[in-house]
């Protein structure tokens, strides 16, 4: 909790600064927060997360934006009205902090977002959720089960749609693996926001920065391996540095080899140094390549302020599986359009999807054409949460632009409450049942698909023996402007908590792929049977140990031959194989753990 504290109170000290400066040109938008205060809360943020997000939000948030605060429960409270950020409003917003441990019995999401959302606005409208997701209204005499998923209903069918259409934006930030993050996923994705599940302190900042750098886009320049390279032109830079608690001073360099720390820096310069980040900011700042010494994680991002900038297409939060993105970038002078004449010399332009590890997970070269770079980005083969980077790049000039989005699959898939069937969602605003013929198999076997309403489907289940895991393979055949495309949707594992997990095998046996976890009882055994299940045992472990068995057999071996009826060998062969089931055990339950995480953060499949 202290360490969450830290990170929330050294954040305040990142005002205004050029890392969150808001694009010249582009009108002032407007900002509000919700905060979850249900007793629902209480358990699923037990960090207390959401307190310290107040204080990260009025760091991040520029000078000059129109900002606002709402708490909710089974009632909604407006308890700071929107109005223009300065350091009175970041001192009435810091003073918020302990109203959010007032914990209400029950969870009102649809009134809180509907209030919030429909207070006189300044701008565009950003509403940034912070809840565990759960709707929990009181029964009131009624059918309380009924009341909450009619507001669940209302919310996402009928407010969602109605915020998307007079621009209102809903970015929404899950605090457990416990939250609908269903809802928390569709409420952004309707609106055009991102949505992010946050544990720790780390996610917590990665998050708001994501959010932050949406609402206002900044250029940044490539830093790779502690360097970065400052072209002429440039007014300022800022450099923010995410380190681990405890990491020795960082050092900054300039092109002539000068070495700078937190405690002695240029004139007119700004270095403050915390637990969790370093902060630097250079005004007209030397031109050529500058290092930072240090130990510093891969969030780190040097940010730019310049005459010149790289401008973009409207780039969407939420990108589909299956479908590529149309893109367009350029330069601007002073909100001037750089022709290609007055483009810098071998300019080219490149768009990458990128995991949050910085893999490259598809790419494409930008076209110059009139001074504007287009292209068409490859469709993405994997969901989640990713960054879209366009970088501008020449000899003599580098820029970046990184928007955080949501990767989807185009058509969801999840079973029913009963867990006999099927339902499939279009993901994807473009489909529908006129457009798009699904396709389903299990065990190499064809399952009809019938359609349930305009975007939805359903597939009807066989009965399962409960201990087995078995995939359900998808796919679509979707028709759009004139053209037919085959998709591969992400699996559906059904039973997924089976002792046995089936491969892609027909169900008459053929070509059957298994693995089989140790049994919790054992009865006991012979010797003959006892070697036998430590054979086994050893042959289910993983690769590397399979490999040191292999090498040790031959001893084994001749260990019994010599010294079979020695009751010390089968003593120590016992605890051998309590200390292979053991280790099976633990392999299952990482095995299981793995896939819940997987439904945690592919709630969609």
């Amino acid at each position: 909790m202290r360490v969450i504290v830290g990170v929330g109170l050294c954040c305040l000290m990142l005002l205004s600064t050029p890392v969150l400066a808001q694009s010249a040109g582009t009108p002032d938008p407007d900002v509000r927060v919700i905060f979850d205060v249900s007793g629902s809360m209480k358990d699923n943020d037990p960090e207390r997360l959401s307190a310290n997000a107040l204080e990260l939000l009025v760091a991040l948030l520029p000078s000059g934006v129109h900002g606002g605060v709402w708490t909710f429960g089974e009632t909604v409270d407006n308890a700071l009205p929107v109005a223009s950020v300065d350091p009175q409003w970041r001192e009435r917003a810091l003073a918020l902090t302990p109203a959010l441990a007032e914990y209400q019995q029950f969870t009102d999401i649809e009134a809180a977002i509907r209030e919030a959302a429909n207070s006189p606005e300044n701008g565009q409208r950003h509403l940034i959720l912070l809840t565990d997701g759960m709707i929990d209204l009181p029964a009131r005499g009624g059918d309380k089960a009924a009341r909450d998923a009619e507001s669940r209903r209302r919310l996402l069918d009928e407010l969602a749609p109605e915020l998307a259409k007079g621009d209102v934006v809903i970015h929404a930030i899950a605090f457990s693996p416990q939250a609908d993050l269903d809802l928390v996923e569709r409420l952004a994705q309707e609106t055009g926001g991102l949505a992010t599940l946050v544990e720790t302190p780390e996610t917590l900042l990665r998050a708001f920065l994501g959010i932050t750098e949406r609402i206002f886009p900044v250029d940044q320049l490539p830093f790779e391996e502690g360097r970065f390279t400052i072209d002429p032109g440039i007014d300022s830079f800022s450099a923010l540095l995410f380190h681990d608690p405890d990491t020795p001073p960082l050092t900054l360099i300039d092109p002539e080899g000068r070495r700078y720390r937190a405690d002695e820096y240029p004139e007119g310069a700004r270095w403050q140094s915390e637990s969790r980040f370093d902060l630097i900011t250079i005004p007209s700042p030397q031109e050529g390549e500058w290092r930072v010494e240090g130990e510093f994680t891969d969030d780190s991002r040097v940010s730019v302020d310049s005459p010149l900038v790289l401008r973009t297409s409207e780039l969407p939060t939420t990108l589909y599986m299956g479908f590529g993105l149309a893109l367009s970038a350029w330069l601007e002078r002073n909100d001037i359009v750089l022709d290609t004449d007055a483009l810098p010399s071998g300019l080219q332009m490149r768009a990458e999807l990128q995991d949050p590890q910085g893999d490259v997970r598809s790419a494409v070269a930008l076209e110059e054409s009139e001074g504007r770079f287009e292209g068409m980005l490859p469709a993405p083969r994997l969901i989640g949460n990713a960054r879209l980077v366009i970088a501008a790049i020449s000899d003599a000039f580098n820029r970046q632009r990184v928007q955080a989005v949501n990767v989807l699959p185009a058509i969801s898939a999840q079973l029913d409450g009963a867990r006999h069937r099927v339902i499939l969602n279009a993901e994807h605003p473009r489909l529908d049942a006129d457009n798009t013929v699904l396709h389903a198999e299990l065990q190499g076997e064809s399952l009809e698909v019938n359609v349930a309403d305009a975007r939805r489907w359903r597939v009807d289940l066989p009965s399962l023996e409960p201990d087995i895991s078995v995939p359900l393979l998808l796919s679509a055949t979707i028709t759009l402007d004139g053209q037919i495309r085959e998709i591969r949707l992400p699996r559906l594992m059904l039973n997924p908590g089976g002792e046995i997990t089936l491969g892609e095998a027909r169900i008459d046996g053929a070509n059957v792929q298994t693995q089989q976890f140790p049994s919790e009882a054992e009865p006991e055994a012979t010797k003959e049977e006892l070697a036998d299940r430590l054979v086994s045992a050893i042959n289910a472990l993983p690769r590397q140990a399979q490999s040191l068995w292999r090498e040790a057999r031959p001893g084994v071996e001749r260990l019994a031959r010599e010294h079979g009826d020695d009751p010390r060998l089968w003593i120590f062969a016992g605890m051998a194989l309590l200390v292979l089931v053991v280790i099976g055990l633990w392999h299952r339950m990482a095995v299981r753990r793995r896939r819940r995480l997987r439904r945690v953060e592919e709630p969609h499949v």
